[in-house]
């Protein structure tokens, strides 16, 4: 616990020490921290237009976003790490990480160059890091989405979401769409306001809210339907334990995409890697039939996750950034 707590202060502790480069000039930035440009306002950050910043390095790190127990997936990357060391010509090294916002500072500080980060701290990673998403999980004609849903227990007596009042339910953290920002922008519709119709525990992580509910730990938990179908899958839970109380519409799973100050040459390489890429028969078991990695855009397609973001006074900025280091350790020292 203490290592966690400490990955995931050092999202709010080095934020403000690790930016490499001081302020380009340019003539946008919209929504992006100083040290970086979007002169073509695609929303994301432009490669730096001095060349002496393009990173190249012989070495490439790895990660994939701490929505479960990251060994599942350092395992689950592994033939995909080799094809993009051959496609690159480096070898390529997988880099655990503990928290979203321990994530978002590897990539701001250059520790790490090539991520999926999950669907709500995207933001942070796009603004605050220079992260720039190309591509989702998917198929050959759409991308691969995932719902929010209300889970309870079998044999709970909670029927409705109108039955939450009063309870106790799990959100997973601050940062995460499906398991917090869409669940406070949508249940107000619904006549539920989280932390004032119900208490709302920070579980930590999805899977950590599912085994909550299943304990008894909680009455009820907004949580991703892909980690849940994962769940099942893996023989972790039994789906007839539980019972959907609700079901949200679509959204995109999490994105995939590099450091903006990597090589030109080097991004075509990374890009050729993903788009030419076929999930082995593993793989695909292990992201619900998924068999490559879709193209996507930020600005289009994380759109209503950004309108969720808004909606609930999440604000992708540094300060957003520190307070949500702190809810993670505070919930990682729970």
């Amino acid at each position: 616990m203490m290592i966690r707590s400490a990955l995931a202060c050092s999202g709010a502790l080095l934020l403000a020490v690790a930016g490499p480069v001081l302020a380009e000039e340019c003539g946008h930035r919209g929504a992006l921290d100083d040290i970086y440009c979007d002169d073509n306002q695609d929303m994301v950050a432009d490669t730096p237009s001095d060349e002496s910043r393009w990173r190249d390095p012989s070495t490439l790190v790895f990660t994939y976003t701490p929505v479960e127990d990251p060994a599942v997936y350092q395992d689950a990357f592994a033939d995909f790490q080799e094809h993009l060391s051959e496609a690159t010509g480096r070898r390529v090294v997988y880099y655990s990480v503990h928290s979203n916002s321990a994530q978002v500072e590897a990539m701001r500080s250059g520790r790490l160059h090539i991520a999926g980060f999950s669907t709500g701290p995207t933001g942070y990673a796009v603004n605050l890091a220079g992260y720039v998403p190309i591509a989702v999980k998917g198929y050959e004609d759409q991308f691969q989405g995932y719902n929010l849903i209300t889970i309870v227990r079998a044999d709970s007596d909670i029927e409705s979401m109108y039955d939450l009042q009063g309870r106790t339910v799990a959100h997973t953290s601050v940062s995460s769409n499906s398991g917090n920002l869409a669940p406070r922008a949508l249940f107000p519709g619904m006549g539920l306001t989280p932390d004032e119709d119900y208490q709302v525990v920070y579980s930590g992580k999805h899977d950590q809210s599912v085994m909550g509910v299943l304990s008894g730990d909680y009455d009820a938990a907004p949580v991703a339907s892909d980690v849940f179908d994962r769940m099942v899958e893996a023989g972790r839970v039994e789906a007839d334990d539980f019972r959907i109380i609700y079901t949200s519409d679509r959204f995109p799973t999490s994105a995939f995409g590099y450091a903006h100050d990597l090589h030109p040459e080097l991004v075509e390489q990374i890009e050729e890697a993903f788009f030419s890429y076929r999930f082995p028969e593993e793989m695909q078991e292990t992201f619900d039939g998924a068999d490559r990695f879709y193209p996507i855009t930020y600005q289009q397609d994380w759109q209503v996750i950004r309108d969720i973001a808004h909606a609930t006074g999440t604000a992708y900025t540094e300060r957003g950034l520190q307070q949500l280091a702190e809810r993670e350790a505070a919930a990682a020292r729970e």
